[in-house]
Formats: C-alpha cells, structure tokens, sequence
C-alpha cells in the first residue's frame, strides 16, 4: 500500500512539473521619442516575454528629440541622437550615454555637422555613422575606448553628388564591407567602402531606384546576399540580390499598400523576422504593418497580409529578443502596441496597448 502509495505521488510531481508553465525572461526595452509635446526624452519599459505586457515606465533620460537610438553589442552603451537644427551652427547632435545596470549617464554630445539627424548605427569596431536628413549628408565618428566619442568625424556630403535634386541622407548602416546609405532626395542607396582610415565610394557606388521611389530603410537576409528597401514616397520594397562581383542587383519590386486604399502613405520601417522567413514594414497613413513570406529559396517575397497597428503613424517598430512579439511605435497617436506574432504563418494578433507620448524608435536590450 506504501509503496502504491508513493508511486502515485511521485507520477503527480512528474505531472505537475510538466504541467508548469516555462517562465519566460523580461527585457529592458528602449524608447526614443520626439519632445515637442509631452515627452521628455528617453524611457524604458520592462516588458514581459511570457505576457507581452510593457511595465515599469521610467524616463531614463532627458535629451532634444531622441528619435533614433543604437545600443553597443556589449551593451555599455547607448547612442541617441539629437534630431534638431540648433544643436549648434551646423546642426543637429549626438549623445553618448554609459549604460549599468538599467542606469543611463552621458558621456558626451558632439554636433552631427547636418540638421535633423534622423540614424545612428554601430560599425562594432569602433565606429559610429548618423545620417542628417535635412543636412544631406553623414557624419562618421571614431570611439573613445569608454564608448564615448571622438572628436572630428569625417563627413560624407550627399549634398555634391546631384544639383538637381535635393539630398536626403535618412539611414547610414555599417555592412560586412563598408558602409551603405539610402538617400531618400536622390532616390538612390550609396555604397562606401573603408580605405586608409577614410569611406570613400566602393566600386558599386550608387544602387538607382524610381525617381520620387524615396528609399528610406533597409535591411538584410542570408548573411548579406538579399538586400530588402523600404521605400516612403512609393510605398514599396525592393529586393536586391548580390551578384559574384558582390554588386546588389534589382530583382523585385512589390507594394505595400491595399490595392483599395486611396489615402496618402508614407512607409518607414522594415524587419527581418529572427529566422528570416517573414519580412514586415510599416505604412504610416494605412496604419499598417504589412505582412511577407520571403521565398527561402530565392529571397523573393509573397504577400501574407496586414494588420492594423491600432494607432496613427506608425514609426519605427521592433521583435522582441524572442521573436514571439512585435512592436509598434505609433508617434501621432502617442501609444505603443504589442502584436503576438505567429512564427509559423508570420501573422499577427493585438494584445494591447501602451500611452507615451509621441513614441519614434524601440530597442530592446538582450
């Protein structure tokens, strides 16, 4: 009887351990915002990876305008820049911020040399890039060993490069080899490659879209070879495909928007999903996130759907280090949404919903 006894036990333990649901990590997550409202700078939310719930607001920062922030792969870091046009005489700026333990400290602003720097990005060996959207052109800082940074960027003026068109410098990412630039005026992606300490045009130096297209965001798949643009004036994304002499080639071109709507767009963002089988992009006027199934194998995309963002103006939006979760800045009507994302079928689900004013740009710390 004992023995039956503690047998039964014993299987209701095991059951019971089975049956306990896997606790899922919470993450600090990151929020620029513009300040010419409500908003005072940079905030952080603690967000539950088993709930997709957002707690714990916190403004982590006061700061002008932190419209796009970069966090250091070790991170001890935290840039953000400063999206204005009287940072100083030339421009806009950029922060440096030391990050322990949820703790921002500024470490030094320097002055983009551009107005309305608009993204930051991290080289990971010691390089810096902002785009200055109004100023039409980049600016490339060295880092101090603390994070900090160097004095005397060097800068890429776009401005030189056509007198018929007005340039736009709205993304400068560090690549695998060099540095890659969407021009939104110029309607076209520059490639730069590094060279005695300096980035100077490679030897593909210009990737051409549709004239008024408005390349904005980009972003890669299969380490590099597929190349996705999100364009904000034509509302599409283009499908580039590296080619042997590593030339980024056009493949496809598809839209983003209802084929039944007739309001004005303009798109923003695009991502990757983690295990680059879905491609999503924001349509800010739609108030979309659009939804795509890339082909595994020829990198080309088919339409999924879309989902409503469930608010206005959908800015920068951002996967959860799981990638079970998405997020969606909406800047005009001051919330951030929270998608539960299907990892089969790509779709989304609303959960819910979170006030802050005038939200721009998500990252998550891992």
């Amino acid at each position: 009887m004992k023995k039956a006894l503690f047998a039964s036990l014993i299987i209701l333990l095991v059951l019971a351990c089975k049956e306990k649901p896997e606790e899922k990590p919470m993450y600090t997550l990151f929020v620029g915002t513009y300040t010419d409202g409500d908003s005072e700078g940079i905030y952080t939310y603690t967000f539950d990876a088993g709930t997709g719930e957002l707690t714990n607001k916190q403004l982590a920062a006061k700061l002008a305008n932190p419209s796009y922030l970069a966090l250091s792969k070790d991170h001890k870091n935290l840039y953000a820049v400063q999206e204005t046009a009287d940072f100083d005489s030339l421009g806009g700026g950029v922060t440096a911020f030391s990050l322990t333990n949820g703790v921002l400290e500024i470490q030094n602003s320097m002055g983009t040399q551009g107005a309305h720097p608009c993204h930051v990005s991290l080289s990971g060996d010691g390089h810096l890039a902002v785009a200055n959207y109004t100023g039409g052109n980049v600016a490339l800082f060295n880092l101090n060993d603390d994070g900090s940074l160097g004095e005397h960027p060097q800068i890429i003026d776009h401005k030189l490069l056509d007198s018929t068109k007005t340039s736009h410098a709205h993304m400068a990412q560090f690549t695998s080899d060099g540095l890659m630039v969407t021009d939104l005026g110029l309607d076209a992606i520059k490639r730069y490659k590094e060279e005695n300490g300096e980035f100077v045009p490679g030897p593909q130096p210009s990737l051409p879209f549709a004239e008024g297209a408005g390349p904005r965001h980009f972003t890669f798949g299969e380490g590099g070879k597929m190349l996705y643009v999100i364009s904000e004036l034509n509302s599409t994304i283009s499908v580039f495909e590296k080619d042997t002499k590593g030339d980024y080639q056009e493949i496809q071109v598809v839209k983003t928007l209802d084929p039944n709507y007739q309001g004005n767009n303009a798109c923003a963002d695009l991502h990757l999903s983690p295990d680059g089988k879905f491609l999503y992009g924001s349509n800010r006027g739609e108030n979309t996130i659009v939804i795509f199934a890339v082909n595994p194998e020829s990198g080309t995309l088919s339409l999924v759907g879309r989902e409503s963002v469930h608010g206005d103006w959908p800015r920068n939006f951002s996967m959860d280090p799981t990638g079970e979760f998405l997020l969606v800045a909406n800047q005009k009507s001051s919330n951030i949404t929270v998608f539960k994302r299907d990892v089969e079928k790509g779709t989304l689900t609303y959960l819910n919903e979170t006030v802050l004013p005038n939200p721009v740009c998500l990252v998550f710390e891992e």
